[in-house]
């Protein structure tokens, strides 16, 4: 798939409207991600976050459906299904909520991690994956023995750097993560926070984080749009600079 122009946002998101069982979870969404830019979304459970991101990751869910406006993840409208869906799917690295409890229970690692390689193309070269393999567990502080073990042999903050590394594996011009660092203490945090903004500060990466910590808001530097009920009732750059509607702070408060 060739890339877009490098002014043309990553993700544009234009009165977006989601249904989960015929019920609106979110409602008339308007929002643009840059290139290597950042978006955070805030708000309380059930504000619809968590379908937003899942919806723009590409992974189909039965109930969740477009019920109005539009979205396009480089180019591709999420309502587009078949052949462009997939292509959505190698260009967006999506980590779920709680990810790391839901790895497949009979691969190893390694195999976990390069399943998306190696769903797309059984001819891969074997030792340029493990390759791969060993720099993202490297990177993400695993032990390198992690390769060979089975999810289930890991603490809950390993299988979730598992997760995020398998989500890093095609190299995506998209992250979208949900709640990204559950279960992982400080240091580790650090060292899968700066994965993230490594990828990018180098190479581009455009990141959408489901996140109501406001350390994690202040590290991506990026925009925010708050959700509640899922309606927009903020928006704007860091936590400290959002414009509210008339009565955002007040739907939160109660």
């Amino acid at each position: 798939m060739p890339r877009l122009a490098d002014d043309a946002p990553v993700i544009r998101a234009t009165d977006l409207s989601l249904a989960r069982g015929g019920v609106r979870v979110v409602d008339g969404a308007t929002f643009t991600l840059p290139r290597a830019g950042a978006l955070a979304l805030m708000g309380p459970t059930g504000a619809g976050k968590s379908s937003l991101a899942a919806i723009l990751s590409g992974i189909r869910q039965d109930s969740l459906t477009v019920a109005g406006g539009d979205a396009t993840v480089e180019g591709i409208s999420v309502r587009r299904g078949g052949r462009k869906l997939r292509v959505r799917g190698y260009v967006t690295g999506y980590l779920a909520q709680g990810a790391g409890s839901n790895l497949p229970a009979r691969l190893t690692v390694s195999e976990v991690i390069g399943e998306p390689i190696t769903a797309r193309d059984r001819r891969v070269n074997s030792r340029a994956l493990a390759i791969r393999v060993a720099g993202l567990l490297d990177e993400l502080e695993l032990p390198l023995g992690a390769a060979a073990k089975y999810p289930y042999e890991l603490s809950s903050g390993m299988r979730q750097r598992v997760a995020l590394a398998r989500a890093l594996v095609l190299q995506p011009r998209l992250f979208v993560g949900d709640d990204p660092y559950a279960n992982l203490d400080l240091e580790v945090r650090r060292a899968a926070r700066d994965a993230l903004l490594r990828r990018r500060d180098a190479d581009g990466m455009a990141l959408l984080i489901v996140t109501n910590d406001p350390e994690a808001v202040r590290e991506l530097d990026g925009d925010v749009l708050v959700l509640h009920g899922g309606n927009t009732v903020g928006y704007g750059h860091g936590a400290g600079e959002l414009l509210w509607t008339p009565d955002g702070r007040d739907r939160l408060a109660s």
